[in-house]
């Protein structure tokens, strides 16, 4: 399968932030919250990525 990228892990993070919150743009007041979710959930992403073993497939082929 094809790796995702940070930016796709990124967008992926602020779709689910936006859905679950029920806000596509925070107010001023929740930005700060909102952008720390984004990278959390990026970075929760990212280590889960980085610890699937996939059996019978080469990485990067």
């Amino acid at each position: 399968p094809e790796e995702a990228t940070e930016e796709d892990m990124r967008a992926a993070a602020l779709q689910y932030v936006r859905k679950v919150s029920g806000f596509r743009a925070p107010a001023a007041h929740n930005r700060e919250v909102f952008d720390r979710a984004v990278d959390e959930i990026t970075a929760a992403t990212a280590k889960l990525l980085n610890g699937l073993e996939i059996r019978g497939a080469s990485r990067g082929a």
